[in-house]
């Protein structure tokens, strides 16, 4: 059976082993990066603080909605964290970087990562959808704020709503990580195609997988504190985690036989 040209494409460079605990390594990289260009951080950060905290407002009154539409974020976030990765590419080609360094990095010249952000809207739209219909349809009483949440869904005592929702959320979340884990960066990076970023992000979970559920685990915890903190704290968490998935890419993929996009 003739294989996929991406799957092919993909096997032209390696994947590495790391260690199970070297996502604390790239948490240490990515703070460096952060403190050496914080203003494309912080304002990314601040972007998607003002976001949420609009997103809250609006819907303040409908949980059940902000449930979903906050753990989509998760789903989404690689793709809104590329002019970071931007600029910690360039401390290390270069040594420096600026906020224009951030800001090219979303013209809109190249269509792979705009492909790549689409399918990756889709997924957090569907996610919210499937959330909101969930909570709607099964839970036994309103859910109009976050107590409501935790006293409806979260401890209620019958039925398994929450387990529910949260198996649905782990259905989606996982194979959206695994096919984006290092994908944008990679993408961003060297000339490669989508699918054959896809595979090689498969790849490298499928190598490491108790360092890389580490790394989701604390992708997912830090940005839960982040919010929780009035979204204030994503205007640190933000920029540090996406500096930190740079360094978590390049230690994973060896695209050293691939030509380097400018």
């Amino acid at each position: 059976m003739r294989e996929s040209p991406a799957l092919v494409e993909s096997r032209r460079f390696g994947t590495r082993r790391v260690p199970v605990l070297r996502p604390l390594g790239w948490l240490a990289a990515g703070w460096r990066d952060f403190m050496r260009c914080p203003l494309p951080g912080v304002l990314h950060g601040l972007a998607l603080a003002l976001f949420g905290g609009t997103l809250f407002w609006l819907a303040r009154d409908q949980f059940w909605l902000l449930s979903g539409a906050f753990s989509g974020f998760l789903l989404v976030a690689p793709v809104l964290a590329t002019g970071l990765y931007a600029v910690s590419r360039a401390l290390q080609r270069e040594g420096r970087a600026r906020l224009a360094t951030a800001l090219a990095a979303w013209r809109p010249r190249d269509s792979r990562l705009v492909v790549f952000g689409v399918l990756l809207a889709v997924a957090g739209t569907g996610w919210v959808m499937t959330s909101a219909a969930l909570i709607t349809g099964l839970a036994p009483a309103p859910v109009r704020n976050p107590v409501e949440f935790l006293r409806v869904v979260v401890l209620a005592d019958q039925g398994h709503l929450f387990e529910i929702w949260l198996a649905l959320g782990g259905v989606l979340a996982a194979p959206v990580f695994a096919s984006s884990v290092v994908a944008i960066p990679l993408l961003l990076d060297r000339e490669v195609g989508v699918l054959a970023a896809v595979f090689t992000s498969w790849r490298v979970v499928m190598d490491n997988p108790v360092a890389m559920a580490l790394w989701a685990g604390l992708l997912m915890g830090l940005t839960l504190l982040g919010m929780a903190s009035l979204m204030l704290g994503l205007a640190i968490v933000v920029p540090w985690l996406a500096h930190a998935s740079w360094h978590a890419y390049r230690d994973l993929v060896d695209s050293s036989g691939l030509v380097a996009r400018p």
